[in-house]
């Protein structure tokens, strides 16, 4: 589910919309979802808790509208690691679940992503998986799947694909939840993750049946 903001708010001059997002962003960081305070977002944004609800129907869509334009940055990065890794689908997206676990060396960051996995729901997890939603577009599917090598693949069909995409993505969730419950430590949660591809890379059965 993608959340767009009031047409307001894109009439914002750029700083004034940047300086609410920072705004919300500082609080949705220093506690989880349920305890934000619209009131501490609008104080430290400078304006008014009416013109709030002139930019956002309610706390949730400016919190999905944050979460989702984070996300949008990992999709741009998975392009740019299936080039690195010459094609390679499972390699590009184990680097691009070690970037969740390690690479947001930014510690506000860190807690924003935890916060928001604290905060499981349904449409928390149809934030990050629709990393791969747009891919379901005809352009936009076209041009990742020109930079996946279809050699190292078992499937010729574009829907296949598709449905991998999906897998993937709720074994990359349930990876990111796993690692906030249990509390494991990144170098754990990458190897359970290394793992859960490997067996999706080599099959679960034996060649021979």
């Amino acid at each position: 589910m993608i959340t767009i903001p009031k047409q307001t708010f894109f009439n914002l001059p750029e700083q004034k919309r940047q300086t609410l997002l920072e705004a919300a962003e500082t609080e949705f960081t220093r506690v989880p979802f349920f305890e934000a305070s619209i009131a501490n977002i609008v104080k430290s944004a400078g304006i008014s808790r009416g013109s709030f609800y002139q930019y956002f129907q309610d706390k949730d869509d400016l919190y999905f509208f944050l979460l989702e334009d984070k996300l949008k940055m990992a999709k741009i990065y998975f392009s740019a690691l299936l080039e690195k890794h010459q094609g390679d689908l499972i390699e590009a997206l184990i680097e691009l679940q070690n970037y969740f676990l390690l690479a947001l060396s930014d510690e506000e960051e860190k807690q924003l992503l935890k916060n928001a996995l604290l905060y499981t729901t349904h449409r928390v997890e149809s934030s990050f998986t629709s990393i791969w939603d747009t891919y379901l577009e005809k352009e936009e599917f076209k041009k990742v799947g020109e930079l996946i090598n279809r050699s190292y693949l078992d499937v010729t069909a574009e829907k296949e694909l598709l449905h991998i995409f999906k897998i993937v993505s709720a074994l990359a969730f349930n990876n990111l939840i796993e690692k906030t419950v249990k509390g494991l430590s990144d170098e754990e949660a990458i190897q359970s993750f290394k793992l859960s591809m490997n067996l999706l890379k080599h099959g679960i059965y034996k060649r021979n049946l």
